[in-house]
């Protein structure tokens, strides 16, 4: 047996911060810039907000793909504030009713989601198509309006809630499916053409 010390994020950048040599020199600049910038996000946070939309398009995310997360964020936004405000705990109820709202819709977990994508630490929604942003966001709309006319309190009767507004969107899902004889849930993604065959073209 061998012990082992070990660190999260926060605990190696400060260790890096305490490294009195020319070489963590390039890293310190590194979290001066990135704090600066947070500070400047936090007195203007529309600036965020266009950092994000610099983001999603050096990975080739079309402005309006963007468009569309950004309006999906904003509703996802709205549902977790209604769950904040009505005994719902952040943390682990919040990740039960998320998963349960996606795999009503879906059919798949999001664990499933994104192993179908070949992601691994990378954000989901991310490396969505526009369809399947489109219908997450119909899940969460309805999700939280019916949480609102049932006046839902805790997790049973949010889980109720987003039962009902998952299966709304997953109906909605498989009528597009008919009509177009096309998969909604995609194993498609955006990460970089070397690690995968099935990137999205920008």
């Amino acid at each position: 047996m061998q012990k082992l010390q070990c660190w999260n994020v926060i605990g190696i950048l400060r260790i890096i911060q305490s490294i009195p040599s020319p070489q963590a020199e390039p890293f310190k600049r590194w979290l001066a810039k990135v704090g600066q910038e947070r500070l400047q996000e936090i007195a203007d946070p529309a600036l965020a907000l266009d950092r994000a939309r610099q983001g999603w398009s050096k990975l080739g995310h079309s402005d309006r793909w963007i468009t569309q997360r950004m309006t999906g964020q904003e509703t996802r936004n709205k549902l977790t504030d209604y769950w904040a405000a009505n005994k719902v705990k952040r943390g682990q109820e919040f990740a039960i009713l998320a998963n349960l709202i996606h795999e009503e819709w879906s059919g798949v977990s999001v664990k499933a989601h994104k192993d179908l994508k070949s992601l691994k630490t990378q954000n989901l929604r991310d490396h969505m198509t526009e369809a399947e942003l489109i219908f997450t966001a119909l899940a969460e709309l309805s999700t939280r309006q019916i949480a609102e006319t049932i006046a839902a309190k805790g997790l049973p009767e949010n889980e109720k809630a987003a039962r009902t507004g998952g299966g709304i969107a997953k109906r909605a899902r498989l009528e597009l499916e008919k009509t177009t004889g096309n998969k909604v849930v995609s194993k498609q993604n955006y990460l970089p053409p070397t690690k995968t065959k099935n990137a999205l073209k920008p």
